[in-house]
């Protein structure tokens, strides 16, 4: 999936969408778990994939002159990336013996890994499946906190839960692109607390209009290109 996000002030990104078109592209993998006899819950993975695509932009390894620092920044330079795959038993444990981060939620849990070329990801990431993470809550996820940040996904789309973690992990890189110096310090403090949560049709019409940033497809999956499928409502944004 791509973006055509704008540029965080102080990042090293390429200002135009074609300017990153002509760059390397890179891919920022993420595998989620997904036992067959205990399957995360739908809107936990969501959010912990959201929240793991933070701790692998904040990670010591991923800035200044860390071990992937250059990686990460070819990948913002280009266009943001994402694949998220699906492992379970001696799949999950090959990929945890691969360099990244396990970020646990409640019932889910997801590995981030360095970005890698599109075409050139390690081979016991690669054997992994797309397809097959449909996931389901157990029950209706509770109302956002107002006061907390909350990536909306449009009502008007049928994702699959690999699709529409992807699209989370946008929503909050782009509000992470948007925030000051001292909101990034503080949600980083906090540990990210965030929510994704499925947008009612008329709230949803309002926020796709309120300046807050918006993820827009590029359609290599599932969906038609250029539809919007999260508006990030941040506190720091509104």
């Amino acid at each position: 999936m791509n973006t055509d996000p704008a540029p965080a002030p102080e990042g090293p990104f390429r200002s135009e969408p074609g300017d990153r078109d002509l760059a390397p592209q890179f891919v920022l993998p993420l595998v989620v778990r997904i036992e067959r006899a205990a399957p995360p819950a739908r809107t936990d993975a969501l959010e912990t994939a959201a929240r793991a695509v933070l701790v692998m932009l904040t990670d010591e390894r991923s800035t200044d002159d860390g071990p992937w620092a250059k990686a990460v920044r070819d990948w913002q330079d280009a266009r943001i990336r994402k694949v998220v795959r699906r492992a379970r038993g001696a799949e999950w444990r090959r990929a945890e013996a691969l360099p990244g981060i396990t970020v646990t939620g409640a019932t889910a849990e997801v590995r981030v890994f360095p970005p890698v070329p599109v075409d050139d990801w390690p081979r016991d990431l690669a054997r992994l499946q797309v397809s097959g993470t449909d996931l389901d809550d157990p029950e209706p996820p509770a109302d956002p906190d107002p006061s907390a940040p909350v990536l909306w996904l449009s009502p008007d789309l049928d994702m699959s839960a690999g699709k529409a973690m992807a699209q989370a992990g946008h929503g909050a890189q782009l509000a992470w692109w948007e925030l000051t110096g001292a909101q990034r310090a503080a949600w980083h403090a906090a540990g990210f607390p965030l929510a994704v949560r499925t947008a009612a049709p008329g709230h949803w019409k309002t926020l796709t209009t309120s300046g807050l940033p918006v993820v827009r497809d590029a359609g290599f999956t599932e969906i038609a290109p250029g539809s919007c499928t999260v508006v990030a409502d941040h506190p720091g944004l509104r």
